[in-house]
């Protein structure tokens, strides 16, 4: 069993993990509150696109659970960063409910293409003039490139797909911002304060969450529930850390091992 003797932080994925759109997870309210009676930090990282950080915390304190908007680090957030940096003006592939957290951002004349999980704009006349200005030389940016998620009715395609169609037809490279890439989990350490070998990230995707988290040197769990399929856990190398049934026995485990 790996002890981690010094753990400072516990970094959870929320779709998934603990919910499904408009339904908790079964006993995630009650395993996050044991949780935040130890002496560790929280931060909730998602790749959620499909709407801002504000109406998702909406969704969250909805379904009783007890967390705070700057608890919150999201790939949009990230994005909206890189942005800035970069000083690209973007054609946002995104849900008009996501729009909110790029408010400021100027996106007139695009010289620069940001894709999310965004079905009403996943046509062929949007997704052409996506194509054509990345011909013209501007850059693709994929808040993340996810296969698939959960929802109430079953798995549905994710921006991944949409995202590799313009790699493949415009013969060019994403730059991916949320998880698996190492950069976002170490910004989210960076907001607490720790190192990657004092965290412990919990969540149901096998390739972005944990696999993404045990590249940046972070212990991973894998939950089965939300997106997790069986075998998942043979399809990454390292295989995870831990795989539980659900957030709460995750919980139990890092009360019990890692504390």
């Amino acid at each position: 069993m790996v002890s981690r003797p010094n753990l400072k932080a516990v970094l959870i994925d929320l779709s998934g993990t603990l919910h499904i759109e408009d339904t908790a997870v079964p006993g995630a309210q009650d395993a996050l509150t044991r949780l935040r009676q130890a002496s560790v930090s929280i931060k909730f990282v998602t790749n959620t696109t499909k709407e801002s950080k504000k109406d998702l915390l909406k969704r969250l304190q909805r379904l009783k659970f007890d967390i705070q908007e700057k608890e919150i680090f999201t790939s949009l957030s990230a994005t909206r960063r890189l942005l800035e940096k970069t000083k690209h003006r973007p054609l946002l592939l995104v849900e008009e409910s996501a729009l909110e957290d790029f408010t400021g951002t100027d996106i007139s004349e695009p010289n620069a293409i940001v894709i999310g999980l965004a079905p009403d704009h996943f046509n062929y006349q949007t997704m052409n003039k996506a194509f054509r200005l990345i011909l013209d030389g501007a850059p693709l940016f994929a808040i993340h490139k996810a296969r698939y998620y959960k929802r109430k009715d079953g798995l549905a395609l994710g921006p991944g797909p949409f995202v590799t169609g313009l790699e493949y037809a415009a013969a060019c490279k994403a730059t991916i911002v949320g998880k698996p890439e190492k950069t976002f989990f170490t910004q989210a350490l960076a907001d607490l304060g720790c190192s990657p070998a004092e965290a412990v990230m919990i969540g149901d995707d096998v390739r972005d969450d944990v696999g993404g988290a045990q590249s940046a040197g972070i212990l991973a769990i894998l939950v089965q529930t939300g997106k997790y399929r069986q075998g998942d856990e043979k399809k990454i190398i390292p295989p995870p850390y831990l795989m539980c049934k659900t957030f709460s026995d995750a919980v139990d485990h890092i009360l019990k091992n890692l504390l």
